[in-house]
């Protein structure tokens, strides 16, 4: 995958910002974002070492395969978007990051073309922006936004999207039953 933890005794050693050493990437606060050859400055380590445990797991999946149940805004595209939605392929963008997984493949098309005021988003919403390409909130996603949300991902299957490398095929599959339509 493309997306992991690292931790070390001690910590890392950088001013913190609001109480915590991490960078949040919506707001900017924090230490600049990781770069290449960036070099981290340790706390002392502190107490025993700890004994690393490496849980293995299954690379990603050339296709990734997406349970959805469509809503709360489907009815803002056309039926031939939410066609296209269910139907074809789209791609994991370069531009995802741990806030969503951008997509590019069809553009998929209002019915409205009014604004959306500003309303909750949950994990695993499915945001078109005006470009009209998907984006899958992932764990740092906005606690609002303004673009109508096609779908929701379900949750179980939202791991491997965070994992997904770019270039990854994605398809949105309609969940039936239970929350589904």
């Amino acid at each position: 995958g493309v997306r992991a933890y690292v931790a070390v005794s001690g910590g890392v050693a950088v001013e913190p910002v609001l109480g915590s050493r991490s960078t949040d990437l919506l707001s900017g606060l924090g230490p600049a974002p990781l770069t290449d050859g960036a070099v981290l400055p340790l706390g002392a380590p502190t107490g025993m070492h700890a004994r690393v445990d490496v849980a293995p797991q299954a690379g990603p999946p050339s296709e990734l395969v997406l349970r959805v149940s469509l809503g709360p805004r489907d009815d803002w595209f056309t039926a031939e978007a939410v066609r296209l939605f269910l139907s074809r392929v789209f791609r994991v963008s370069p531009a995802s990051n741990r806030i969503g997984v951008r997509t590019t493949g069809p553009v998929l098309e209002r019915a409205r073309g009014e604004e959306l005021p500003s309303e909750g988003m949950v994990l695993g919403a499915v945001q078109v922006p005006p470009a009209g390409t998907p984006v899958i909130f992932l764990a740092d996603h906005p606690t609002t936004g303004g673009y109508p949300v096609i779908g929701v991902v379900r949750s179980e299957d939202l791991p491997a999207a965070a994992q997904a490398r770019p270039g990854t095929a994605v398809r949105f599959v309609a969940m039936r039953g239970r929350g589904g339509r």
